[in-house]
């Protein structure tokens, strides 16, 4: 089956540039120019993947995916200019799956959608493990293993780890870590900062190094993709 992406940017530079590439790739590619005209589609030929510039002319991007995730889980990932790290953290709150900073290489964009539909399918498929190099976590029996040894985690380390490991690939606001951690009310990324450094000496080679926890400044962290 043809992934159907659509493409929604105010530049019709970029907009020309990225269709015929995405095209060649394989995926059908629909492109809109606005907010109102994005949701008109997405509402019409029900995408498999919606690539969306937050600062569109008519509407704020962070509506079109507030309003798009009410009505559809299709995975959502932000084209955004690195100056605006805010507005990529509101957005991936509101419920984008993933970002892209411009300028980006082509075959980081074409990674991430393919990591988006790997993801996708996952979740219809109700995967009860994560598998990445030697670490592997039981969901349902809430069990770390590294290198096929046990790994002892208190139950915030693992709820914490079990979150990253759900959304593996993609990354995890500060906002939505701090909800599971210490609640909906936590702000100070200190004490996030302090149980990642912890999780890293438990499942990471070299702690300093990190191939499979992975930070993203200034928004949250991601755990690598299973294999």
């Amino acid at each position: 089956m043809t992934i159907h992406v659509l493409l929604v940017d105010d530049e019709p530079a970029l907009s020309a540039a990225l269709q015929p590439v995405l095209t060649a790739a394989g995926y059908r590619v629909t492109a809109a120019a606005d907010g109102r005209g994005a949701l008109r589609l997405a509402r019409d030929i029900e995408p498999d993947v919606v690539l969306l510039d937050l600062g569109l002319p008519d509407l704020d991007g962070k509506d079109v995916i507030q309003q798009i995730r009410a009505r559809s889980d299709v995975p959502i990932i932000v084209i955004s200019a690195r100056h605006q790290e805010g507005e990529k953290i509101a957005a991936l709150d509101e419920g984008a799956d993933d970002y892209v900073n411009k300028p980006f290489e082509i075959g980081e964009l074409l990674a991430r959608i393919r990591a988006a539909e790997r993801r996708r399918n996952r979740a219809f498929a109700n995967p009860t493990s994560y598998m990445a190099g030697e670490l592997e976590i039981d969901f349902v029996a809430r069990r770390v293993m590294l290198g096929g040894e046990a790994v002892r985690m208190s139950p915030k380390e693992y709820d914490l780890l079990q979150l990253l490991a759900s959304n593996a690939g993609q990354v995890v606001t500060h906002k939505r870590l701090l909800g599971v951690g210490w609640g909906p009310e936590a702000t100070d990324t200190q004490y996030l900062r302090v149980y990642i450094g912890l999780l890293r000496q438990k499942i990471e080679a070299d702690p300093s190094e990190p191939r499979l926890l992975l930070t993203e400044p200034g928004v949250g962290y991601r755990l690598v993709a299973p294999r």
